[in-house]
């Protein structure tokens, strides 16, 4: 399926791919920081997706993959805009949305904006509120100094380039933190999370459970698991949770 471009309302040029299904149901990939719609989980999820019936959408954040912009222009205000726009644009009907970190987070605020929409959540290793409860606390004093006086840092990554962190992004995802309150869904909500994971902890992921109103939540750790989940058996547990969700909301 051929990647397309679309112009949000906000003016950035964003990619994206879609498939039409029969089932009514469609599901949304949102990818992690620094992620885009190429990784194997959502090339792995976008074929099963068609074969079972259902449609599928995929999307690159501003400054993400194959979309215009720089990454450190962007902000957790920004990239919900980008999600929104696209979900709205090239989609209908009912959404089963699929976070992958800070997916999670854009899934979490995207199914807040349009809750009669959003049917399902599945969350892999799930990161909202990263920017202040995991990024800020993990930097030195000299860091979040730099931060604030020069308003970047480039953050050493085990993905390849460091990550430009700017002081607006930091300061910008305060507004959309979610953790400290309940977060109002009644859908079914199924996570997958690595004990193993580096870079979210399973404790940060867990604290969902009791924060969302859901009743219908299912917390899966994977004692061996990593941040990716992206291992064929990830993978294949990724598909099952996927089919699982689809019948709970039919």
């Amino acid at each position: 399926m051929s990647t397309l471009h679309f112009t949000g309302p906000e003016g950035r040029r964003l990619a994206y791919r879609k498939a039409d299904g029969r089932s009514g149901l469609t599901f949304v990939w949102l990818s992690g920081f620094k992620s885009d719609m190429q990784g194997t989980k959502v090339i792995e999820l976008e074929s099963w997706a068609k074969a079972a019936g259902h449609g599928f959408l995929a999307f690159d954040y501003s400054g993400h993959g194959e979309s215009g912009g720089a990454f450190e222009d962007g902000t957790i205000s920004s990239w919900r805009e980008d999600a929104l726009a696209a979900i709205s644009e090239h989609s209908s009907g009912d959404l089963v949305l699929v976070g992958s970190s800070m997916g999670g987070w854009m899934a979490l605020l995207s199914a807040l904006a349009m809750p009669e929409r959003v049917k399902g959540l599945v969350l892999i290793a799930p990161a909202p509120d990263f920017t202040e409860k995991l990024m800020w606390p993990e930097f030195s004093p000299e860091t979040q100094a730099e931060i604030m006086e020069k308003g970047l840092h480039l953050r050493p990554s085990d993905y390849g380039e460091p990550y430009p962190i700017t002081k607006a992004l930091i300061e910008d995802g305060k507004q959309w933190s979610l953790l400290d309150g309940p977060i109002a869904f009644e859908g079914p909500v199924r996570i997958l999370q690595g004990m193993e994971d580096p870079d979210v902890p399973w404790q940060h992921a867990e604290r969902l459970v009791g924060t969302m109103t859901t009743k219908d939540l299912v917390f899966t750790l994977i004692k061996d698991g990593d941040h990716r989940l992206s291992r064929p058996q990830d993978i294949e547990r990724l598909k099952v949770t996927c089919a699982e969700i689809a019948v709970a909301i039919a």
